[in-house]
């Protein structure tokens, strides 16, 4: 990867950082996790409100941690609004493919695109725990955290 893709990646990850998107406890969420790193002390609650064909109808999450963590639930929240469950399923292996640096070509281009700046995580083992935290609690949000 050159060094000008790199630093855009690196601003991209800033700004999902300093300005989070969908942040903030949801009142009469449906659903909920909490998620926590004791390697490094992130910590992150998920947040979701599941419609009646179980499409993510809204989702939020608040939580203390790395920039990468934080913007990585930030991504997240972006993405999944709006899917399914199979298409959040099928994001979230993506996802985690690309941040382990494995292939991730069964993503849709346009999610690849979108994720592709956590790709250089792959780079460092120890920070995949921040990047996928989010996730995993999404996940857990969905499969036990039933309000």
């Amino acid at each position: 990867m050159d060094s000008a893709l790199r630093e855009l990646y690196q601003e991209v990850i800033l700004d999902h950082s300093r300005h989070p998107r969908h942040y903030g406890v949801m009142e009469g969420a449906s659903h909920k996790a909490e998620g926590y790193n004791p390697l490094c002390g992130d910590k992150v609650t998920v947040y979701l409100q599941l419609d009646a064909d179980g499409r993510v109808g809204d989702i939020k999450f608040e939580g203390k941690g790395c920039a990468i963590s934080q913007a990585s639930a930030s991504m997240m929240t972006d993405m999944l609004k709006g899917r399914s469950q199979a298409e959040a399923e099928k994001l979230m292996q993506g996802f985690l493919h690309l941040v382990k640096g494995e292939d991730a070509s069964d993503l849709a281009e346009d999610d690849r695109e979108r994720l592709e700046v956590m790709g250089g995580i792959s780079e460092f083992p120890m920070r995949v725990k921040c990047a996928t935290l989010a996730w995993h609690t999404y996940k857990n949000a969905v499969e036990e955290g039933a309000t």
